[in-house]
């Protein structure tokens, strides 16, 4: 089911088409840590993802690293994604870049690995679904980046999750938020929710999907709380600190 997902999403992606083409990007951002592992760069993921794209041409920083100047706005670079697709007895993965805003720019063909060992199983698997990453031959072309976030992919994309669809509708009715606030912090899906970033970009906060698309489990700094959208269209972060209920008001874009 998992492949078959995915195969939708490139098709989609295929027959849609994206305004912007993968060599406009100047950089990509490595993170850490994928949904399928437990710890930071564990069986060196993050290590060898970094590895790859430098032999595919790009320029690469790991998401913790300071950008140099010349790569600090965000929605210039990509975001790399490596996702597990479930198979017995056969280790998949698939590479993902996505842009600013969450949306996929790129999904590579799936690299599969039958050895046993997770460490050198996952080395092999990503090293294969870097050959079409690699066949893309990636050489930064100068063009700016359009910054405006195109919907018509996405709500195409959650029109087949009657949740992900009320989600949608329910972060829609939230007041926009003011794109100059410094503390503003941009959302981008993972598979269990969001993560929200800053403009460096840092994690900020994680967001996991409950049964009310208005409310997340959050965590922020090691504090685990909830994120909820409230009747004056805005998103509070409340946990409880020295057994006493803290509201944080947090300004998000989706």
């Amino acid at each position: 089911m998992m492949r078959i997902k995915f195969l939708l999403v490139a098709l989609l992606c295929s027959v849609i088409g994206f305004a912007q083409s993968i060599n406009d990007y100047k950089a990509v951002i490595v993170p850490l840590k994928y949904d399928f592992i437990k710890t930071d760069n564990q069986y060196r993921l993050a290590t060898l993802s970094k590895s790859n794209l430098v032999k595919a041409g790009f320029e690469a920083f790991y998401a913790n690293e300071q950008l140099p100047d010349g790569y600090t706005d965000r929605c210039q670079v990509l975001y790399l994604d490596v996702v597990r697709d479930n198979a017995f007895l056969v280790t998949k993965l698939i590479v993902q870049f996505k842009d600013c805003f969450g949306q996929v720019v790129y999904t590579s063909e799936v690299g599969k690995s039958r050895e046993k060992e997770y460490e050198v199983a996952y080395k092999e698997a990503l090293d294969n679904a870097f050959t079409s990453v690699n066949a893309l031959h990636y050489k930064y072309s100068g063009n700016p980046v359009a910054t405006s976030r195109t919907t018509a992919p996405v709500k195409a994309a959650v029109a087949t999750n009657a949740v992900a669809a009320i989600a949608a509708t329910q972060i829609a009715v939230a007041s926009s938020p003011d794109l100059k606030d410094p503390n503003l912090l941009y959302a981008q899906p993972t598979e269990s929710g969001y993560q929200l970033i800053d403009k460096t970009p840092k994690v900020v906060m994680k967001l996991f999907k409950t049964s009310q698309p208005n409310v997340y489990i959050a965590s922020k700094d090691n504090v685990q709380g909830s994120l909820i959208l409230k009747q004056d269209g805005q998103w509070y972060f409340e946990s409880y600190q020295n057994d006493k209920l803290v509201s944080e008001k947090i300004v998000v874009k989706f």
